[in-house]
């Protein structure tokens, strides 16, 4: 991590960069802060102005609605008739009629003294009976039987009814008409009037809101009581905070201020277009916004010089010299116009490059001639290993004159010898290899016919597969000489499996037997992977798998010991089906 950081930071191209940025963006910065400063300016100067106005037609509107209140109150307090309206008209009919007809007069003739008003009503439960009068130039007059459900709708609903505020005004909406409700109980009758909720937004109209903008009122959820479809396509939310304001709608381009009302559970609102507001702004203020993009520009121009000009010249030099340090020596700068400078510099790299190719191949082919003479002579090393026991086993027998398991071992010696003497390849079969192993475990069964068992687990699949040569047989043979015991059998398991969860391109084979296992010693050396050998030639065998795998694989093949009931290795290579 230091040294990438130290990297990126010593880099030309992040000197370059940031010496621009430095001395960009620091007026940039203070361009762009003063002319959002003066946009906020604006912004709440617009707000406050329209927060006051919205505060006086508020005070408007609950001063018309509060006399129409007191008008309310007085009437129900003073109207003695109202009591013959609570009782079953089958007691006086004429009189129940006569006190209807006198109610509906006073209250139609009193409508026209209040200007928002819309009509009055008094409606009386046990009688199921609605005395409507509406204003002569209201909107209720003419068409009234939708009011009319709506308001006997909602004092017959008992739910609604018992939590009814009836110290305020409140939202009933008739059909896409919204009126502000005011309803007051005296004994079982109930009085009310309703104002239409755009009669009230008449002198609202005198605010300069643009085109985009809007004055209305809504309810207590926020909802909008006039022109919902406006508010609902420009995603606008209406919700407020009494004296300030709020940006809203889609990429936040409507402010927000309103007033909630002292008469009921209904506010007042403005929306502003921004576009109406920054218009107000001086055009100074428009110029710093212009120089401030004309700077950016700039930046990003220069930028764009430098890294065509400059940076992306380096850029291919780096990314050749980082992939040559990988290893990909066919790596080249690629031939584009650039300058003098950089053309001379590619045309050296690449010349510089060729000859390091050339160079490193004459050397890869020597090494590579070196290596295959090192692995035959590896690969002879164990050829002589096993000629003394197998011929004295074979004398043992003979003395015994047991011809029968002469000829046996005999057989088997024959496939073994076979088998050692074309082994000189650098793959064998899988197959073979196991049959191999086989014929080298029969063998030694002869000199420990009570002492040792083996087992071998194999897919089918796997059979045709290349490995090196005597990479099973060797471990066997190690096992023999380390972990065979007279007094106790020995058995000796081999596993051979594709390795991998996500991908079967490897060969995992595992030899593992029931001996003492490595000392801590020689189990320590090998996993450090020290050299074991000494004069007597112990534990060559493991010496030349591993030095064979590291010159036919290279980092892809591995070979792990450890103990676990026994000695047990892990060998893990690269699985071929194909001779190398």
């Amino acid at each position: 991590m230091k040294l990438f950081n130290r990297s990126l930071f010593n880099s030309l191209r992040f000197k370059l960069v940031t010496g621009l940025m430095l001395i960009m963006l620091p007026m940039v910065s203070f361009l762009l802060y003063n002319n959002f400063y003066s946009i906020d300016v604006v912004r709440n100067q617009v707000a406050q102005s329209n927060s006051n106005m919205l505060n006086l037609y508020m005070g408007l509107i609950d001063i018309t609605l509060e006399d129409i209140d007191h008008y309310l109150l007085k009437f129900a307090a003073e109207e003695s008739g109202l009591y013959i309206l609570d009782r079953p008209p089958e007691a006086d009919i004429d009189q129940y009629n006569l006190e209807r007809i006198w109610l509906f007069t006073e209250l139609k003739d009193n409508a026209t003294y209040y200007k928002a008003l819309d009509y009055f009503y008094v409606y009386s439960p046990l009688n199921q009976d609605l005395l409507f009068a509406p204003k002569l130039t209201g909107s209720a007059y003419s068409d009234n039987e939708p009011i009319k459900d709506a308001i006997t709708n909602l004092l017959n609903d008992e739910q609604a009814m018992s939590s009814y505020r009836y110290d305020q005004w409140s939202v009933l909406h008739v059909n896409e008409q919204a009126y502000l409700l005011r309803t007051i109980k005296t004994g079982n009758l109930y009085i009310g009037a309703g104002v239409n909720a755009d009669d009230v937004m008449g002198p609202l109209d005198l605010l300069d809101l643009g085109t985009e903008g809007r004055s209305l009122l809504v309810d207590d959820s926020y909802a909008p009581l006039q022109d919902e479809t406006f508010f609902e396509e420009h995603e606008i939310d209406l919700t407020y905070t009494p004296n300030t304001y709020r940006l809203t709608g889609v990429d936040d381009i409507y402010l927000v201020i309103g007033e909630k009302s002292g008469m009921g559970e209904f506010g007042l609102v403005a929306v502003v277009h921004d576009q109406n507001i920054l218009e107000k702004l001086p055009y100074l203020q428009r110029i710093i916004l212009l120089i401030a993009t004309g700077s950016i520009l700039i930046l990003l121009i220069s930028v764009y010089f430098l890294r065509k000009v400059i940076l992306l010249p380096i850029n291919r030099i780096v990314v050749a010299m980082r992939k040559i340090k990988e290893g990909y020596l066919e790596a080249r700068i690629p031939d584009k116009p650039a300058s003098n400078e950089f053309e001379l510099m590619n045309g050296t790299f690449n010349s510089m490059v060729s000859d390091i190719q050339q160079l490193k191949i004459d050397v890869y082919e020597e090494q590579l001639i070196n290596q295959k003479a090192e692995l035959k002579q590896l690969q002879l090393q164990i050829n002589p290993h096993f000629f003394l026991n197998s011929l004295n086993v074979v004398y043992y027998l003979a003395q015994e004159k047991k011809y029968e398991l002469i000829q046996e071992l005999s057989f088997s010696l024959i496939r073994y010898f076979r088998f050692m003497f074309r082994s000189h390849t650098d793959y064998v079969l899988l197959q073979d290899e196991l049959s191999h192993t086989e014929s080298y475990l029969k063998i030694q069964k002869f000199r420990f016919p009570d002492s040792l068992t083996h087992a071998v687990s194999v897919q089918d699949d796997l059979l045709d597969c290349y490995i090196p040569p005597l990479m099973i047989q060797s471990f066997a043979e190690n096992t023999i000489k380390h972990a065979i015991n007279t007094d106790l059998p020995t058995h000796i398991d081999i596993s051979i499996r594709r390795f991998g969860l996500i991908s079967d391109d490897r060969l995992h084979i595992q030899i593992r037997d029931t001996g003492q296992g490595f000392s801590e010693q020689v189990l320590q050396q090998l996993q450090q992977e020290i050299n074991l050998t000494n004069e007597e030639g112990e534990h060559i065998g493991i010496w030349n798998v591993r030095r064979r795998l590291r010159l036919l694989y290279g980092d892809q093949a591995s070979i792990a010991f450890s103990n676990d009931n026994g000695a047990v290795v892990n060998m893990i290579m690269p699985l071929s089906k194909e001779m190398r």
